[in-house]
């Protein structure tokens, strides 16, 4: 595969995860957060095992494997994935996709905590640039309740999801191929989530209809499973740098898509605070991709 098929499927690896922040919004449009949230790990989760069983890979077999998987599940796929979607529901899908965008953010400050890696010169300009972007982002919406409460949840999103990252790096997962480390992953998320939705939400506010079950079938499979699919063919074939863009070329087709299909406009300051986050990922991952070329090991 050459470099600008690879780069291809960059481009549209970010254009599915970007365009799902303005799916999701049509999807609560007829459901509660949390009771999708629980809705697409089932599917999602069902899609993947029985890609792996097909693929003839088999179920763990160790109970450290479960106990890690299940750490990674609770912070990834059930409290990163259930907070995602209840900030969704209460932002603009492009200043989701903006918010959500500053997980390398916190999963290199994690990184220094948990594995003690101290990040390049560059990759450190590239964290304070984006965190006072992040402060700017959320400046506009301490005016407002709601959305101030939609924003601290994509925060706390992005910080259980960047949790889970580092903690794949500090524990041995080689024992269990990618698919089937998601799609156990999703399985346990959806053991938790589920009960939650059902006990706090209910389902009297949800409409079970095409307008619920389309965007929650692209929230499912093309935004989750083939884009995690896409994105091991990515970091087994691309070079590092290549590998990192999606993670500002997502908010980028975030804010578009929020625009075309949304009519979203985002005002000055969050376009402000949203340029510098991106600028921020950009200097953090290029600073990494740098570091991981030269130490290839």
């Amino acid at each position: 595969m050459n470099s600008k098929s690879l780069l291809a499927i960059v481009v549209l690896i970010a254009a599915l995860i970007g365009a799902n922040f303005s799916v999701l919004k049509f999807g609560l449009d007829h459901t509660t957060p949390f009771l999708m949230a629980a809705m697409r790990t089932i599917l999602g989760g069902t899609f993947l095992l029985v890609l792996a069983h097909l693929r003839g890979e088999r179920l763990p077999t160790r109970q450290e494997d479960y106990a890690n998987i299940w750490v990674v599940g609770f912070s990834i796929t059930t409290v990163s994935s259930g907070l995602l979607l209840y900030g969704v529901n209460r932002v603009p899908a492009g200043l989701a996709s903006l918010v959500a965008s500053t997980f390398p953010l916190f999963t290199a400050i994690l990184t220094l905590l948990m594995l003690g890696v101290v990040t390049s010169r560059l990759g450190q300009i590239g964290l304070a640039i984006g965190f006072v972007g992040t402060a700017v982002l959320a400046a506009p919406s301490l005016g407002g309740e709601t959305t101030a409460v939609g924003v601290i949840s994509l925060v706390f999103s992005a910080i259980a999801w960047a949790f889970g990252t580092v903690y794949m790096k500090w524990k041995d997962f080689s024992r269990v191929s990618p698919i089937m480390l998601v799609g156990v992953q999703l399985a346990f998320s959806a053991m938790m989530l589920l009960p939650f939705a059902l006990i706090v939400e209910g389902t009297a506010d949800t409409d079970w209809s095409l307008g619920l079950f389309v965007p929650l079938f692209y929230a499912a499979i093309p935004a989750n499973a083939i884009t995690f699919s896409l994105m091991a063919t990515v970091v087994k074939r691309a070079t590092p740098t290549v590998a990192s863009s999606t993670a500002y070329l997502i908010p980028l087709f975030g804010v578009f898509f929020g625009w075309l299909f949304r009519d979203e406009v985002l005002g000055g300051v969050e376009a402000l605070g949203g340029l510098l986050v991106i600028v921020g990922v950009y200097l953090l991952v290029t600073a990494n991709a740098r570091e991981a070329s030269s130490n290839p090991a």
